[in-house]
């Protein structure tokens, strides 16, 4: 009964709010809704309603899958910050950063389901009614660490909140076995979806071995960047506040990561470029174009520039400790990111085809409409759970008979970057 109650008071608390916090609400689903008419279209008449073809079978949604993949991996940096090197400020937003886990977990799922053409045929990879088919397929392990991932971010949070909720709080110690394998799985997930690609011999530029690095390295960026700009968010519309440290240490993660992942694609290029091989191909059509085809060309010149943007405001300090400059650099860096995981990876992976065709791809109206959908599914899942959380964390609700703490000490004054 207990547990019921710290249910239902969570349930109360989504349906209070401000203006503000209705309109959201109300387009995030409104987005979602007309995003789910797009794919009944899809399911009644099939993928010919993508951009999607026999030459480039994965677009726009495989593309989303593998950066939110990334999102909910990047998570487990607050989990770093707050187990491993013991700092206060992160373990303020520890469930906050669950939250972000189990969002981008769950759209990330759901843009796989509407990459099949027959999602109702899924069954065959439940144990027992179909093969999963683990540990041979390389696909198979990613469903199980993906899976896994998101019940480790939904169990461990929830149980910590309800004791919260009841007034007695886990300790560190106790917090501390389920956070390192957090930690471990996150990085399991991004390395697993990594050799998802590498695996496929038959796609030369997916070949590589930076291709793991790159992946965490991008994630770690994106992930950062964006929630600097979820919890700003949160801090100034809700009671809950940021640590400034916390900003600052994200910031900080952003800018080593996106050196590195700058880095490790100038290499790339090095390598590629200097002594042309079959893996340079792809390449070449990405950066330069093939015979009159250029759809890539300006996508990737696009995310370059935005990623070098951000990593130079993000390199120097005043700018980096700037608000403004921040944000700019945050939105730079994601939607740079989320360029190069889709038309500067995932694409030009099937450019040219195995019989050394050149067959351009480009994304439709319709999977536009699905993608953005997914996205604000996932928003309006983080939305409910930060809405849910945050009374609690701040001790506005607790277990009738329980008392309060004094709000003083759930609101840390946050010195806003000059």
């Amino acid at each position: 009964m207990s547990f019921i109650r710290f249910v239902l008071d969570c349930v109360r608390q989504l349906l209070r709010g401000d203006r503000l916090y209705w309109g959201w609400v109300l387009v995030l689903a409104v987005i979602s809704l007309q995003g789910l008419l797009a794919y009944v279209e899809q399911y009644q008449y099939g993928l010919i309603t993508t951009g999607m073809h026999d030459h480039v079978p994965w677009g726009t949604y495989i593309a989303n899958f593998g950066f939110l993949d990334g999102i909910a991996a990047s998570s487990s940096l607050l989990l770093i910050a707050a187990f491993v090197f013991d700092r206060s400020f992160a373990k303020r937003v520890a469930m906050l950063g669950a939250g972000v886990a189990i969002s981008a977990s769950i759209a990330c799922m759901l843009f796989v389901v509407v990459d099949l053409g027959r999602p109702e045929r899924a069954w065959h990879l439940i144990p027992h009614l179909g093969s999963l088919n683990w540990p041979r397929s390389m696909l198979s392990w990613d469903v199980v660490a993906l899976n896994g991932y998101l019940v480790i971010n939904i169990l461990v949070p929830t149980y910590a909140l309800y004791r919260t909720w009841q007034g007695r709080s886990l300790t560190t110690n106790q917090l501390f076995p389920a956070a390192l394998l957090a930690i471990a799985w996150a990085i399991l997930v991004q390395s697993i979806i990594a050799f998802l690609f590498s695996a496929n011999v038959g796609r030369p530029f997916w070949h590589t071995a930076l291709l793991g690095p790159r992946f965490l390295a991008s994630s770690f960026t994106a992930g950062s960047c964006l929630m600097i700009l979820a919890f700003r968010w949160i801090d100034r519309h809700t009671e809950f506040r940021i640590d400034g440290r916390l900003v600052r240490y994200l910031a900080l993660l952003a800018a080593v990561a996106l050196q590195i992942n700058l880095f490790m694609v100038g290499n790339e290029l090095f390598v590629s470029l200097y002594h042309p091989s079959e893996h340079s191909r792809s390449v070449e059509y990405l950066f330069f174009g093939h015979e009159g085809l250029h759809g890539l060309v300006p996508w990737i010149y696009t995310s370059m520039a935005m990623q070098a943007t951000a990593c130079v405001i993000l390199m120097i300090e005043p700018a980096r400790n700037h608000i403004a400059w921040l944000t700019a650099a945050c939105v730079l860096a994601i939607v740079g990111i989320w360029i190069d995981k889709g038309m500067g990876l995932i694409v030009p992976g099937f450019i040219p085809d195995a019989r050394g065709a050149y067959v351009e791809y480009q994304p439709t109206f319709s999977e536009a409409r699905i993608s953005l959908a997914v996205w604000a599914f996932g928003l309006l899942i983080f939305t409910g759970l930060a809405k849910a959380s945050i009374p609690i964390e701040t001790g506005q609700v607790r277990k009738p008979g329980v008392p309060l703490p004094d709000p003083a000490l759930a609101r840390v004054s946050v010195p806003d970057a000059a």
